[in-house]
């Protein structure tokens, strides 16, 4: 390892990673790991690169020193941003797998029992099938999950990192508020956002923001096509920010023109997730309990919306095609993992199908801290409501920044603020 003071993290962090790493690689018996997920790469060794489609392996002895193989262009990566001093790259002419075996068998590998991770989504089965076949004195292990062990739960450095992208966030959701108005497009509403990311020191995220209007809400994963946003309409929006490749996502909704009874309702369903969610969050829950106590609040509820996905999922270091981490861990039905301090979730309580044709979100992303949870955000959760104008004759962005979310206290006497309403 060569130490350097200009990585995203101390040069200590590494250390640590490695080395605990290095004591999970001696718990499954084996004489080294061979990893090719790009997120945990980076979290090894702070190399990152947009070319991850082209083969790229860290290669880990329990005991000698590490070593890379990667593209020949994708070389400078290392040498830039890494503490790894061994690399072997391949020419765009050569064979990345036979580039593996060579080395492996260079540094004495190659009648050892080495783990690789099966289930990475960048060492597809034809090139395992190759390895299988080549390096033929070896035992090959699949340790998927390996490094993930150490990336579920945050150091307190990786905590205040994702402070960093968290801001990327919320710059791009007030932008997003700001620009949503009846007359402009939903491009416009996603260019602001964007732009205001960026300006805030986000770095080009995993996935780009998410915004749909009206009953474009309805359909999953849908983004910004052109459309024009109508008044009376609605508009959903979800931004994951990036810094260093860590993220912080968070789902809002604009309301331009009347709050409805309804969409008020969701509003009010969602807020009492989150609210008993930082109440009740800490140490040594399983994700099926915190899963199980956020449905059932969206459940109970007389709008005719359902919770039709997982209430959250572990979220931090992302490449695209997404954001998540929920392939670590989810929150989700039937699964006993147990919340840790340091580990970091994406709680999403939205509602699909207010009245059978809106969708609507508001979410949190949050951190366990020794005795419960904390938000990395501080901007409020209610819809914010504006009056229906046309885009000839709205105010400026920067004054419709400063229109106020929703405050309608509507409830009825026998009815306590932040209680969820219709739901029994």
């Amino acid at each position: 390892m060569k130490q350097r003071d200009d990585m995203t993290f101390p040069f200590e962090e590494y250390q640590h990673r490695l080395a605990q790493l290095r004591t999970r690689i001696a718990e499954r018996r084996l004489d080294a790991a061979v990893i090719t997920d790009p997120e945990n790469i980076m979290y090894l060794t702070d190399y990152q690169t947009t070319g991850y489609s082209f083969f790229q392996a860290l290669v880990i002895p329990l005991e000698d020193e590490p070593f890379m193989i990667t593209r020949a262009l994708e070389e400078s990566n290392i040498y830039a941003r890494t503490w790894v001093d061994l690399t072997r790259p391949y020419p765009d002419t050569g064979d990345a797998i036979q580039t593996l075996v060579d080395a492996l068998r260079e540094f004495g590998l190659a009648n050892k029992h080495i783990g690789y991770e099966r289930n990475s989504y960048f060492f597809p089965a034809y090139q395992q099938d190759t390895i299988h076949t080549t390096l033929t004195g070896a035992k090959l292990l699949d340790c998927f999950g390996i490094v993930e062990e150490g990336r579920v739960c945050k150091s307190p450095a990786e905590i205040d990192l994702m402070h960093k992208a968290a801001a990327a966030t919320e710059a791009g959701i007030r932008a997003g508020i700001a620009a949503s108005q009846p007359g402009v497009t939903e491009n416009e509403i996603g260019a602001a956002i964007s732009d205001a990311m960026f300006r805030a020191g986000g770095e080009p995220p995993a996935v780009m923001p998410y915004v749909t209007s009206g009953p474009r809400t309805m359909i999953g994963h849908a983004t910004w096509e052109g459309r024009t946003v109508e008044p009376g309409e609605h508009v959903f929006i979800e931004v994951g920010g990036c810094y260093r490749r860590y993220h912080t996502a968070m789902m809002r909704t604009i309301v331009l023109g009347e709050l409805s009874d309804s969409m008020y309702k969701a509003q009010e369903t969602m807020k009492h997730a989150i609210g008993t969610m930082h109440e009740q969050l800490q140490p040594g829950m399983t994700v099926s309990d915190v899963d199980n106590m956020i449905r059932n609040i969206i459940s109970h509820n007389d709008v005719g919306a359902r919770l039709v996905t997982r209430s959250g999922y572990s979220i931090g270091i992302a490449f695209p095609p997404s954001w998540d981490e929920g392939y670590i861990v989810s929150l989700k039905q039937g699964d006993s993992t147990i919340l840790r301090e340091g580990m970091t979730f994406h709680v999403i309580p939205w509602m699909w199908g207010v009245d059978g044709d809106k969708t609507c979100g508001i979410s949190d992303t949050i951190y366990i801290t020794d005795t419960g949870c904390k938000s990395f955000f501080s901007l409020d959760y209610d819809f914010t409501v504006k009056p229906c104008s046309t885009k000839g004759n709205a105010s400026s962005s920067s004054s419709i920044a400063t229109i106020s979310p929703q405050k309608d206290k509507r409830n009825k006497p026998d009815e306590k603020p932040g209680e969820p309403l219709g739901g029994n």
